[in-house]
């Protein structure tokens, strides 16, 4: 037999040499994949649960359609004449006034519908926490750690989650005994409608101008009647002025302040259809999945 080439041995023991590197990197592959598996799951267990949702502003959206549409109409009535003719007329500047307030009233309830929106976002998130199963509430400074769904998952912050944090609290001092949410839950109400409170007065106060404006025109348009000579025409020329005037006081004031209040009003109701939403989602929650888990397991709730 002739002899085996000498150019084919080192052939051989390079392709057992790259077999044997494949047979030693196959482990060191597999324990990759069981890393990066590893890696992926305790990424999801601390994963910050406000990233696995899409945010939602439908109350931010319904008041900036509202807006739109006012603001359509204003500019409008700017473009006809209306406004200028309406502030050349208002001696008295009480119109000017009542658009400032609006303005003022439309910006505060912008604000309150920016953080009502907010707070039924974190409540829709901590509601999906909840009901994929939380078996333990823990207390951990001002956060409130639910166990079950995820191992110490922490629920955003926000009205409901501090709410859920009071309940969790007074289990914990009552020391195991049946509890009721009654007051807990009139004291959220309270602070979720307390801003909205300046929407009633705004709505108030814009029609009190509006009748102050009609008040005022009423006295400038009579005042003239006193000193008036029935003989003299150019002192009833003078007069039928003055009395038109008063008149255009006292109408664009009442135009004025009735618009205004019913477009706060309009405002302020949506933003109460708001809030209304996000307590009846904190009682909800609250009810079926936090009231009912606290009586059942009273014991060692806190740490």
């Amino acid at each position: 037999m002739a002899p085996p080439r000498a150019g084919r041995l080192p052939t051989n023991g390079s392709a057992a040499s790259r077999r044997g590197a494949r047979l030693e990197r196959v482990p060191h592959l597999r324990h990759t994949r069981a890393g990066s598996r590893t890696s992926a799951v305790s990424s999801m267990s601390v994963r910050v649960p406000e990233a696995d949702f899409a945010s939602d502003y439908v109350p931010l959206l319904r008041w900036l359609i509202f807006t739109g549409v006012s603001l359509f109409g204003v500019a409008l009535a700017w473009h006809f004449g209306l406004i200028r003719l309406m502030l050349a007329s208002d001696k008295t500047h009480i119109s000017a006034a009542i658009c400032a307030f609006y303005l003022l009233a439309s910006l505060h309830c912008l604000a309150q519908t920016i953080a009502v929106s907010r707070e039924l976002n974190s409540g829709e998130r901590t509601a999906a926490l909840l009901r994929n199963g939380a078996r333990r509430f823990r207390v951990v400074g001002e956060d409130v750690v639910i166990d079950g769904a995820g191992s110490g998952v922490r629920l955003p912050p926000g009205r409901v989650t501090g709410h859920i944090r009071n309940l969790v609290l007074k289990a914990g001092l009552q020391g195991g005994t049946r509890f009721d949410q009654t007051l807990l839950l009139r004291g959220l109400a309270d602070a979720l409608r307390r801003p909205q409170q300046l929407g009633v007065f705004a709505s108030d106060a814009l029609m009190k101008l509006g009748l102050l404006g009609t008040i005022v025109g009423f006295i400038l348009m009579l005042a003239p009647v006193a000193g008036l000579d029935v003989a003299d025409h150019a002192s009833v020329k003078g007069s039928m002025g003055l009395m038109s005037d008063g008149m255009a006081v006292a109408m664009y004031t009442t135009l004025t302040g009735l618009i205004g209040s019913v477009l706060v009003q309009t405002q302020y109701y949506m933003l109460d259809t708001a809030t209304a939403k996000l307590f009846a989602l904190t009682t909800d929650l609250t009810e079926v999945f936090v009231v009912s888990l606290l009586d059942r397991a009273p014991d060692g709730q806190l740490q």
